[in-house]
């Protein structure tokens, strides 16, 4: 009587309540008769039996099982939709003593993250995949998914799955089994009591395989869904049980346990002592500078692919950061290497950053025409505007504005290289606005630009853009900067 109670307890990996509805302690959110309340206890069981509950942490999806980390009193990870097992390897990396579960469904690992679970299998990850295949999306209302059988009806194929319109059901376990790496695969099924207890095993094997040490398993389970597949309890484990086991045949499809070699640990990391020295901080202070000035810089450049819009931006970033600003860099850009669009959002503020993205600018260094004229009516009353021309195109002015023409690419041309312009920019906007102190721009310079005579040249732009920037503010406007 007793070995038989101690067998049926609850078991020690979940919580003693569930917190997510206060009135209902004892209850999850499953409906009756889904195969998730089943997996749980299966995996629960395989954590107490294994002793691993202090060092198990577990990635939960997106979908039906989203509500996981209420239940499992383990370490618990929330992954966005179908990365769990690229989080999931950032986890077991970082922390390799760790058991590491990734707990998936269909619409979550063979759609959306597809290629985290390939590319996870296929390195080896030391991780354990628990794969639940209802074949169908359970939580957003009953669409196809990729292991729906041919024939079966869901609310995005009426009527039925076709072959030549939605391909085939995806079968999981065949398609790793043609990579190298993965050491355990098996699918099992929830469709009777003997099943069940074959998926118990499975399920604890594949952690056994973890806590050796060894590489990817991962376990699918075919599970029922008896809401979104509109049968009884009973109906739905019978459907289990005949009809996608049919379609998805159980069995072991790889056991490489007693062949496999333990995964090497990773390097571990340098000392917290030796960590200035590997990041170039030669005086070995770690303490951020204090900003000199109270900036705030929402700074949007443009122009073409290839006029180093991205890298000006970047510069402003990594001057901003070293002088203990708060930063973004938000770079957009068509697919063309040259002449397409080309944009960064730049952000340097002594507060904290809401957003990277730049809508109302109070800078706007457009580096050609066309971005000018787009950009130009966005930018805030009062900000300034440098444009790389040697006037102002017609309709381009603003009265609220400081805005400055310098021809920056012929600058640049005297100087000696033609892609110096985007420097020559950024040492007027030095001139004509409050920004980032010119030593932590030359610093950034120096960072960025690895070749000496280009560094040189930009130094030279940089003075060169300060000067022509002078020139154009006292010729059109009289400004005092």
């Amino acid at each position: 009587m007793s070995s038989y109670a101690a067998s049926h307890e609850r078991a020690q990996a979940f919580y003693t309540n569930f917190d997510r509805k206060g009135e209902l302690p004892h209850q999850t959110h499953y409906c009756p008769g889904c195969g998730h309340g089943i997996v749980h206890k299966l995996l629960a069981a395989a954590i107490d039996g294994l002793g691993v509950r202090d060092r198990t942490l577990l990635v939960s999806p997106v979908g039906c099982s989203v509500f996981a980390y209420y239940y499992f009193d383990v370490g618990n990870v929330q992954a966005a939709h179908g990365r769990a097992p690229a989080v999931a390897t950032g986890l077991k990396r970082s922390r390799p003593e760790s058991i590491v579960i990734a707990y998936q469904g269909d619409g979550d690992l063979a759609a959306i993250g597809t290629a985290e679970i390939l590319h996870a299998a296929n390195r080896g990850e030391s991780m354990t995949v628990i794969f639940v295949n209802n074949g169908i999306y359970g939580m957003t209302g009953g669409q196809m998914a990729p292991t729906t059988p041919l024939g079966k009806r869901s609310t995005t194929s009426p009527f039925g799955r076709e072959k030549w319109n939605d391909g085939y059901p995806l079968h999981v376990c065949e398609l790793l089994n043609q990579l190298d790496a993965p050491v355990y695969l098996e699918r099992v099924a929830l469709g009777d009591n003997k099943q069940i207890m074959h998926a118990a095993k499975a399920i604890r094997r594949a952690l056994e395989y973890q806590v050796n040490g060894l590489g990817f398993s991962l376990v699918e389970v075919l599970s029922p869904c008896p809401t979104i597949w509109k049968l009884t309890p009973v109906e739905a484990q019978k459907f289990v049980h005949d009809e996608m086991a049919a379609n998805f045949i159980p069995g072991c499809v790889r056991d490489r346990g007693k062949d496999a070699e333990p995964r090497p640990l990773p390097a571990p990391g340098p000392a917290l002592v030796d960590l200035p020295a590997a990041l170039g901080l030669t005086n070995g202070d770690l303490t951020p500078p204090v900003p000199e000035r109270d900036l705030d810089l929402r700074i949007k450049i443009a122009g073409f692919g290839g006029q180093g819009v991205l890298m000006l931006g970047e510069v402003l970033a990594e001057a901003g950061l070293e002088a203990g600003y708060e930063v973004s860099w938000l770079p957009s850009y068509g697919p063309e290497m040259r002449s397409g669009t080309s944009n960064c959002h730049v952000r340097v503020a002594r507060h904290p950053v809401d957003s990277p993205l730049v809508s109302r600018p109070n800078v706007l260094l457009a580096l050609n025409e066309p971005s000018l004229r787009k950009f130009l009516p966005s930018v805030e009353p009062g900000g300034v505007v440098v444009y790389n021309g040697k006037d102002l195109p017609e309709n381009c002015q603003r009265d609220d504005l400081r805005i400055a023409a310098i021809p920056a690419t012929e600058i640049a041309d005297a100087l000696g290289s033609g892609k110096v312009a985007n420097i020559v920019m950024l040492g007027a906007l030095l001139e004509l606005a409050e920004a980032v102190e010119e030593d932590r721009i030359r610093g950034a310079l120096r960072g960025l630009v690895k070749n000496d005579r280009f560094y040189e040249l930009d130094l030279a732009a940089l003075d060169k853009g300060r000067e022509e920037a002078r020139k154009a503010a006292a010729d059109a406007y009289g400004w005092g900067v």
